[in-house]
């Protein structure tokens, strides 16, 4: 097959499909390669024992996630609540505290340094939101040269507070502290609006759920562009000149004036290009690492932690299983918690056996809440790095050194070569929201 339209798009997850029906609908003809049989990236719908939809990848949508939520009601999708009611439980160190609201009751010394990290993170945050671009904030060569782990030992008084962190920054990033460079991680705070939003249930980014499961915004926006989308079709070579791109994918060779790369920063370095791209970009890529999680949801007869006054909701220094979430579906039954094994922990996890791997997952569960949750009715998992097409989760993130070097390549086009996914947001890179407004700004891009 040899076809010619105005813009190919390499990837049908939400930056992709946002992309393409924008240029749909001002006239363009596209086409849109998804190497996977199905679309939806780094969403996807599994089935509970009673053939119910369950996420098995990214899920939530939040308040101020503006553009994905105007995604949702564009397309007649609803939402409905996660469930935050009860105690919470956190375990630190050899701590372990049940609570309700946003605070656990911790030793007033460990709370005062919470408080006053978050403060500074927050503020540090701001800052680098309002300068527009990461690297644009003033020190950000100092900032990006250390990683978060630094920043957050300069920062914390007591080891508890610093625990307290380390839970928060695998939970957000699917990766350790010591991995990713601060000013990625306060770029990533401020573009959310401050901690509270990244880790709050209410009023933050785990507050709804979409009805039917996630996966149906990508589903409906494929439906709406129909045959445009062509699934298993892994781009291997993109030929571009200042006017043209030749993309080669399987047997079929795609000529365009324009294209669209959305995919994550690691997977776009693997395809071939020709003439080779700009230093810059490809020295970015190289240091933009896919976060690494197994998400688990483990279903039970009924949400059995409710009725004992639990939300659900827990978190550990200490387990493999350091966030839990309850996941149960709108109907209210089965009861489901969903769980994720991340960074390290999805390391060693990983190189277990299936049964190995769900019994340490059962073990922390009944150690979060009692016997009960030794009697699962299912176990669903993903190992998001094992995915050919995604090679991790939750997204890409920089590491030392990288922003202020090579991140003005992360959106510049090259060429007729544009570049949309959830990392190049300015808004909420990462989520859902990310890859919305990745779309509509290359879209924006080739119209004008």
């Amino acid at each position: 097959m040899n076809t010619m339209v105005d813009t190919v798009i390499v990837g049908a997850g939400i930056a992709g499909l946002v992309a393409a029906r924008d240029l749909v609908r001002s006239g363009q003809d596209v086409l849109v390669l998804e190497a996977r049989d199905r679309v939806g990236g780094r969403l996807l719908n599994g089935e509970l024992p009673d053939g119910s939809p369950i996420e098995v990848g990214g899920q939530w949508v939040g308040p101020t996630q503006y553009k994905a939520m105007a995604l949702v009601d564009e397309l007649g999708l609803e939402t409905y609540r996660s469930y935050a009611e009860g105690r919470n439980i956190i375990e630190l160190g050899s701590v372990r505290k049940t609570y309700t609201g946003r605070i656990p009751k911790l030793n007033p010394a460990v709370l005062a340094d919470i408080g006053q990290i978050q403060a500074r993170l927050d503020r540090l945050g701001r800052r680098v939101a309002e300068a527009g671009d990461p690297w644009q904030v003033a020190r950000a060569e100092e900032i990006d040269s250390r990683t978060f782990a630094t920043q957050l030992d300069k920062m914390s008084y007591t080891s508890a507070g610093r625990a307290f962190f380390n839970v928060i920054t695998e939970a957000v990033f699917s990766a350790g502290p010591e991995d990713m460079s601060a000013l990625w991680a306060a770029h990533y705070i401020g573009a959310a609006g401050g901690i509270d939003a990244l880790i709050n249930v209410e009023n933050g980014a785990q507050q709804d759920r979409i009805s039917g499961g996630s996966q149906r915004i990508a589903l409906a926006l494929a439906e709406e562009l129909g045959d445009r989308v062509v699934l298993d079709s892994p781009v291997s070579e993109i030929d571009w000149a200042d006017d043209e791109v030749r993309v080669t994918a399987g047997g079929s060779t795609i000529r365009a004036r324009r294209a669209v790369i959305a995919i994550p920063p690691p997977l776009a370095a693997r395809i071939k290009y020709s003439p080779g791209l700009p230093s810059d970009r490809d020295q970015l890529v190289q240091r933009m690492p896919m976060g690494r999680v197994i998400k688990v949801n483990v279903a039970y007869e009924e949400p059995f932690w409710r009725s004992e006054g639990f939300s659900g909701q827990a978190n550990s220094d200490r387990r493999p299983l350091g966030t839990v979430l309850d996941n149960t579906p709108q109907a209210g039954r089965p009861g489901v918690l969903v769980g994720f094994l991340e960074g390290k922990h999805a390391d060693v996890c990983s190189r277990m056996s299936l049964e190995e791997r769900q019994a340490r997952v059962v073990d922390d569960l009944v150690g979060y809440f009692g016997p009960q949750a030794r009697r699962p009715i299912a176990y669903i998992e993903r190992d998001w790095a094992q995915e050919e097409y995604s090679r991790g989760c939750y997204g890409a993130f920089t590491t030392p050194s990288t922003l202020t070097r090579f991140g003005r390549a992360l959106r510049a086009p090259i060429g007729p070569l544009h570049w949309a996914g959830t990392e190049t947001a300015t808004k909420w890179p990462g989520y859902i929201d990310g890859a919305a407004e990745s779309g509509h700004r290359v879209a924006n891009e080739i119209l004008q």
